[in-house]
């Protein structure tokens, strides 16, 4: 069985900044499960950020807490966690949180803490895509295990 990395939260794990978690509907999982070996990731706590934290947003290539802490070397710390354990299972796909600071595909938070989004990867996202991993934030759209990953990680 083919893997697919996937953000913990998504599966229900409580490592949301606020200490929730963003689980998917469990049908979705139930399909998922069926079809892929479920490889769960956490970039922000597994860079060692505790559970729950301030949320953070991408300004430019820094990630900073609502108060203002600089968070940018716990984010990659996760991000290179991510990129280990997507090569440790041969992962070449993702799914991860959409709009998140480490896991967001295409569309991020704007760094200003007010909910406007905009174009951007999280660095979870942006590293695991310059790896060739296609990167989803809605399981509709990954491919089927086996078949060729859909780059189109803009």
């Amino acid at each position: 069985m083919e893997a697919l990395l996937i953000s913990a939260c998504l599966m229900g794990f409580p490592c949301k900044y606020s200490g929730g978690s963003n689980a998917l509907p469990r049908e979705a999982l139930d399909a998922l499960r069926r079809r892929w070996r479920l490889i769960p990731v956490c970039p922000e706590t597994a860079g060692g950020l505790p559970v729950p934290r301030e949320p953070g947003e991408r300004q430019g290539e820094r990630v900073v807490s609502r108060s203002g802490r600089d968070v940018t070397a716990e984010f990659q710390r996760g991000a290179e966690t991510a990129l280990r354990l997507a090569e440790r299972f041969g992962a070449r796909c993702a799914l991860l949180k959409s709009n998140s600071p480490s896991c967001g595909s295409g569309m991020i938070y704007d760094g200003s803490f007010t909910g406007v989004l905009v174009p951007g990867d999280g660095v979870a996202a942006e590293l695991l895509k310059t790896r060739g991993i296609q990167v989803v934030g809605d399981w509709r759209e990954l491919p089927q295990p086996g078949e060729a990953p859909i780059m189109k990680n803009s």
